[in-house]
């Protein structure tokens, strides 16, 4: 379960991940709780939240096939140290904001788009970083045990973040964050540089084409890819919108969101080990098309909840399903690839999962502005059911992945 953790620079990145992301996971999730309550009613709350979304997607879509090239061709220490001062940076200032009564929906959305940004080169970057940090038959095992790393903090953060907003109010939240972002640049610091894994003499845009050429062409990672983009489109943005069910749907307060944010958190927890204990040598795609469905069917069963103590295990499920979908698209992706390539095929994968689903959030915002929530995640989780199935049995070379 934990064979990667033998690796020095390997094990000093998780350790600081799971500081950073317990606060990450309490400024998420007090951020969506500000929103929402700034609203006012329930489907100004998902509009809301779908902006805010946008303004997360913006920079993430612009900059990825820019950052891939970046994680081929710079050094991945100094880039991952630049990426998380600006993110601790951007944290510090909501907090500022958040203290002085400053904060409103337009600083939110700038503060979004600048931690966007910054995260849209760290991603790529560190996803790229972690199978040069280990042997290779502990790539799958590492690849999980990075997913654990951002979600067991989602365990418990989310709680804190509750009883954080109660006692002291958002601020609190957004400045743990701050701090614990420090964690992955100390450890980071701690770490050894390692060479770029391509060279400079190619021109930026020729290596941005080649590495879209290669997943457009590749037999199986563009039907992972294809199906990637329609789930984070229409079924992963339910966190987005989550506090926008909570509180003005279900009309809970911010302790409601705090549980259920974690119960997602727990979920994903228990994803992410699936992840890491998966048999190296067993097939991926089994592992892909489960949780994909699992993840879907989640989404779908919250247009039958009514009220809070539903939706708990509701959120379970998905966030079991999403973060073992990850895992395994992930892993593939990264199996898949040639050392030279992976960090632009990385890009895309994060321009994606980082991108697409705030731009899906904000799709899906509009349109539970009009139609509400519940039929909005009803067919948002029936088009990810669908897709899921249809590429593992339309197409055998997924199954044999």
């Amino acid at each position: 379960m934990f064979a990667a953790l033998r690796f020095r620079d390997f094990r000093l990145l998780w350790g600081g991940l799971v500081v950073s992301n317990l606060g990450t996971w309490m400024q998420f999730t007090a951020m969506g709780y500000f929103v929402a309550q700034l609203a006012g009613s329930p489907h100004r709350a998902a509009f809301d939240l779908g902006i805010i979304g946008g303004a997360r997607a913006v920079p993430v879509l612009l900059l990825s096939p820019l950052a891939g090239v970046v994680a081929d061709r710079f050094p991945r220490r100094r880039v991952l140290l630049a990426t998380n001062l600006t993110m601790s940076l951007v944290a510090f200032g909501l907090a500022v904001l958040a203290m002085t009564h400053r904060l409103d929906l337009t600083s939110v959305m700038v503060m979004s788009a600048i931690n966007a940004a910054a995260n849209a080169f760290d991603a790529p970057v560190r996803q790229s970083w972690t199978p040069l940090l280990v042997e290779r038959p502990y790539v799958g095992n590492a690849i999980g045990l990075t997913s654990v790393a951002f979600n067991a903090p989602a365990v418990i953060g989310p709680a804190l973040a509750g009883l954080s907003i109660v006692w002291v109010g958002v601020a609190g939240s957004f400045f743990a964050n701050g701090v614990a972002t420090l964690a992955v640049i100390l450890a980071i610091s701690q770490m050894a540089s390692s060479p770029p894994s391509a060279a400079h003499d190619e021109p930026m845009l020729v290596s941005i084409r080649a590495g879209i050429r290669f997943l457009l062409e590749h037999p199986v990672l563009c039907w992972i890819m294809g199906v990637f983009v329609v789930t984070a489109v229409v079924v992963r943005p339910y966190n987005h919108l989550m506090p926008a069910f909570i509180v003005s749907t279900l009309h809970g307060g911010a302790q409601e969101l705090g549980w259920a944010v974690a119960a997602a958190g727990v979920g994903g927890f228990a994803g992410a080990l699936i992840t890491a204990a998966f048999p190296p040598h067993a097939r991926r795609s089994l592992q892909w098309v489960i949780a994909g469905g699992v993840m879907s069917a989640g989404v779908f069963a919250l247009s039958l909840v009514t009220a809070i103590p539903a939706s708990i295990p509701a959120f379970f499920f998905i966030g079991l399903g999403t973060l073992a979908f990850l895992g395994a698209s992930n892993t593939l992706i990264q199996m898949l690839s040639p050392d030279e390539m992976r960090g632009r095929v990385v890009s895309v994968y994060t321009m994606i999962a980082v991108g697409m689903v705030p731009l899906g959030s904000l799709l899906l915002g509009t349109a539970a502005s009009r139609i509400g929530l519940h039929l909005t995640f009803a067919i948002g989780g029936g088009i990810g059911i669908a897709c899921v199935l249809a590429a593992y049995v339309l197409k055998p070379l997924v199954r044999r992945a």
